[in-house]
């Protein structure tokens, strides 16, 4: 089995090693986040570290790069305090990644890249006509990390998805809702159906579920 160092990593060129270390976790969840500047301009960006953080009361986690340089999602966000998180479909993955573009402050990423903003309920935030399963979240609080990049906590506030995707327990059939998912930086996958497990008792290994 091949063995990298953190020596081995820090020493390769940097293009090699954005690709290596991205690819480290697996496969991640792919979503759009939409925000709206104080002017009304809207933005949409591809984010693939939401990740869970508790259910009661529910909150997800979303890590973004360093603010040492102008990042639209972020400004927007700090400002309105709201955001949407946005499973990317699996026939707009290429829509989603042109997302991830340079443009311009003035310019709307839902418009440039083909995505219908819409807003629901009253929340400051755009959602993405287009996607499957739609999230509203608060910002409740951030945590910044030693190398810069920030941990954004946000309660979740309102919650849209497809009816055909819910199970009875409250699941969510991805593979039927068409949700994408992401390797590395660049790499977009379908979701197959899964194999489910019980629940997990020493001495009892689970079974699979029917």
């Amino acid at each position: 089995m091949l063995h990298l160092t953190a020596a081995d990593i820090h020493a390769a060129e940097r293009i090699y090693r954005l690709n290596l270390v991205n690819g480290l976790p697996g496969f991640k969840p792919a979503n759009l986040v939409g925000t709206a500047a104080p002017d009304g301009v809207t933005n949409l960006a591809i984010f693939s570290s939401a990740l869970h953080l508790g259910s009661d009361p529910p909150l997800l986690g979303l890590v973004t790069r360093p603010t040492s340089v102008p990042r639209h999602t972020y400004q927007n966000l700090r400002s309105s305090g709201c955001y949407t998180l946005n499973h990317v479909p699996e026939a707009l993955a290429a829509a989603a990644h042109y997302t991830s573009a340079d443009f311009a402050s003035g310019i709307s990423e839902f418009e440039a890249c083909g995505f219908t903003p819409i807003y629901r309920d009253g929340f400051a935030a755009p959602y993405v006509a287009e996607s499957a399963v739609c999230i509203g979240l608060r910002l409740q609080q951030e945590l910044s990390i030693s190398n810069g990049t920030v941990l954004l906590v946000g309660a979740v506030e309102h919650v849209y998805l497809r009816e055909e995707g819910l199970r009875p327990d409250g699941t969510l059939d991805l593979a039927a809702l068409g949700t994408a998912c992401i390797s590395g930086l660049d790499g977009y996958h379908s979701v197959a159906p899964p194999v489910r497990f019980g629940y997990a008792r020493v001495g009892q290994p689970p079974g699979p579920l029917r």
